[in-house]
């Protein structure tokens, strides 16, 4: 799966991982020296993370159930928790350095299957 900013037409992740069950979004990217494999991770569902046991800092994007911004979270260092974005149904987990100044809260972005 891949995931598109819809404004800009941009790839933000090419190679998708999902987490849903309660065990695969505790874990996350704990314990891991760098994402490995793939280049996103959609924590579904999910409104506030935790970065402890995280070795390296990541971008965090907050969306709701239409898959629109309603938080960005840029170089989300290790050992550090989010608060809890009431309005966010699932977050995505990107290498740091993903979200660029045209990403805004109010854009929209898609999952496509590949």
């Amino acid at each position: 799966m891949k995931v598109i900013h819809k404004e800009s037409n941009t790839i933000l992740a090419k190679d998708l991982k999902v987490a849903k069950t309660l065990m695969e979004r505790t874990i996350g990217l704990m314990f891991v020296k760098e994402m490995r494999g793939f280049d996103g991770l959609l924590l579904d569902p999910c409104n506030s993370v935790h970065n402890f046991f995280v070795r390296f800092p990541i971008d965090l994007i907050f969306l709701n159930n239409d898959m629109e911004i309603v938080k960005l979270v840029r170089c989300f260092k290790p050992w550090r928790m989010t608060g809890i974005y009431l309005r966010a149904r699932k977050v995505l987990e990107l290498p740091n350095g993903t979200i660029t100044d045209a990403i805004k809260v109010g854009d929209k972005l898609e999952v496509q299957y590949v």
